[in-house]
């Protein structure tokens, strides 16, 4: 009997496992504290913290289609795990982001110090946008 492959798109014996583009987790430090409820309840606090919304499409920049978009949110280490994971757990390090910008936010294209703006107490959004519009951003090399 054969079935079509959810992985390679191809068409398999039913019996047959296919490994393509699996993803290889739960082996490193991080992987194994993202699993922690300690992780899930931070993360939820953040999320709340940030009003359910994505702190980039609040602030208009990097491509933003929707300003209040709360959809598909994922909360993003600014200094990442593998880094520093004595700062998993710190306010100053988290901000909810949407998959799109998180994945910006993963490559670099947006920077540290604009995210850490973006989580203070006392921001300035128009600021924020002016200083992010004034830089040269490599948009064009982004790749899904």
């Amino acid at each position: 009997m054969l079935k079509s492959c959810s992985r390679c798109g191809r068409v398999h014996d039913f019996n047959k496992q296919c490994f393509i583009n699996k993803q290889i987790r739960g082996y490193s430090t991080a992987d194994k504290f993202r699993k922690t409820y300690r992780w899930h309840k931070k993360s939820e606090e953040i999320r709340k913290r940030d009003n359910y919304l994505c702190q980039v499409c609040i602030a208009d920049i990097y491509n933003t289609d929707n300003i209040y978009n709360y959809n598909k949110l994922e909360v993003h280490h600014i200094t990442s795990l593998e880094e520093d994971i004595n700062r998993c757990l710190d306010n100053d390090n988290l901000i909810t982001l949407c998959c799109y910008h998180h994945k910006l936010a993963d490559k670099k294209i947006i920077p540290k110090f604009i995210l850490e703006k973006l989580i203070q107490p006392n921001r300035d959004l128009l600021k924020i946008k002016a200083e992010v519009n004034n830089q040269v951003t490599p948009l064009a090399s982004y790749d899904d």
